[in-house]
């Protein structure tokens, strides 16, 4: 009443839950939440994303905000799957190259925020009827298409500058990603299992950094490594789009979500069993030692878990689960790395085997 009779006009919603929405990414789950009265407030030595977004400056946090930057286990679940291949195709007793795995992570973060502010340009009016992307930059109306599309062109310039620090080779398998990348929106107005192409789509930087490296005969070493990281992402994504079932059904989107259904856990469990026995053949063809099998062993008990344990009813849940995947990436880059570095060991034994073989083969040639 005291505002009505000040004249002080109305917030519109937008406007009003932007520091809300910046701040927590669970606000959709409907939760209460409570104010401390304790004077000392627990505080974090490193800042998270979200909070940097919260703190940035008006005319700025809606792009961050549209980039995800709030969100960062996007860009760290695209990422690892580049670190798993270069450090497979990284050479025996060697570490690897700290100059690829920071082009890969630049070219991470710029193409999963290209890749968002696609998709919410496509997804703009579905945007506004679900609850959890209702309040985004460009379904609440803080930032227009033309805006959106000014960004997207300034990352994705960023990202082929990135691109063309690779050899030509490298820079056309990326560049044919893009037909994917656009592609993947469309993909659930179409089909129920969109996220076969969303993993085709996150995963083709393991045969650009592959290509990079100098390994591209090597099929059966990386295109076992593609169809794991594939059917991981389907099963993570899975879970993830269960928060939205209920208005995916009413707006129509469809999705592995709901064309699983209660059926679901028994799916994952194979698209999991299918994920390790590709990551074993990978392993086995490109001569991978014991800390990478430790590492797998690892793997295979963190998918189990996070498929036997998910509450697919629960949205919370699902985000928890969502966000435990990027453990998953931690666990098999660091036995691969470990893995190739004992590596050292058994190649010296083999080039002085091989040589002696050679020399050999000379004397008897020398002889005849």
């Amino acid at each position: 009443m005291i505002i009505r009779s000040i004249g002080v006009r109305r917030i519109p919603q937008c406007a009003s839950v932007l520091v809300n929405y910046a701040s927590s990414s669970e606000m959709y789950y409907n939760q209460k939440r409570y104010i401390s009265t304790s004077i000392r407030q627990p505080m974090s030595l490193i800042p998270t994303a979200s909070s940097l977004v919260a703190a940035s400056p008006s005319n700025i946090k809606p792009y961050l905000q549209l980039m995800r930057v709030d969100k960062p286990i996007g860009t760290w679940l695209l990422y690892w799957p580049c670190t798993w291949s270069i450090a497979m195709a990284t050479p025996a007793g060697q570490l690897p190259s700290l100059y690829m795995l920071s082009i890969f992570g630049t070219g991470a973060f710029l193409m999963r925020s290209a890749g968002c502010v696609i998709n919410d340009l496509w997804d703009k009016d579905f945007d506004k009827q679900v609850e959890r992307t209702k309040l985004r930059p460009l379904a609440c109306g803080l930032l227009s298409e033309k805006q959106a599309v000014g960004l997207l062109a300034g990352l994705l310039s960023s990202s082929l500058a990135i691109l063309l620090q690779l050899n030509w080779f490298s820079v056309a398998v990326g560049a044919s990603s893009m037909a994917l990348v656009v592609g993947y929106p469309l993909a659930k107005r179409y089909t129920y299992w969109p996220q076969f192409m969303l993993g085709a789509t996150l995963n083709w930087s393991v045969l650009i950094a592959w290509a990079e490296m100098g390994h591209v005969k090597d099929f059966g070493i990386f295109l076992p490594l593609y169809t794991a990281t594939i059917l991981h992402t389907v099963i993570y994504d899975t879970i993830y789009s269960h928060q939205d079932k209920a208005d995916d059904i009413m707006i129509g989107v469809k999705s592995t979500a709901l064309r699983l259904g209660a059926d679901t856990k028994k799916w994952l469990t194979a698209f999991g069993v299918g994920t390790v026995a590709s990551l074993t053949a990978c392993g086995m063809a490109s001569d991978q030692t014991w800390p990478y099998y430790v590492a797998l062993a690892a793997t295979t008990a963190q998918l189990g878990w996070q498929i036997g344990s998910v509450d697919i009813d629960n949205g919370a849940d699902c985000w928890d689960k969502f966000k435990s995947n990027s453990w998953m990436g931690i666990i098999l880059f660091t036995g691969i790395v470990m893995s190739t570095l004992l590596k050292e060991k058994e190649d010296p034994k083999q080039s002085k085997n091989a040589a002696t073989l050679e020399v050999e083969d000379i004397d008897d040639v020398v002889v005849s």
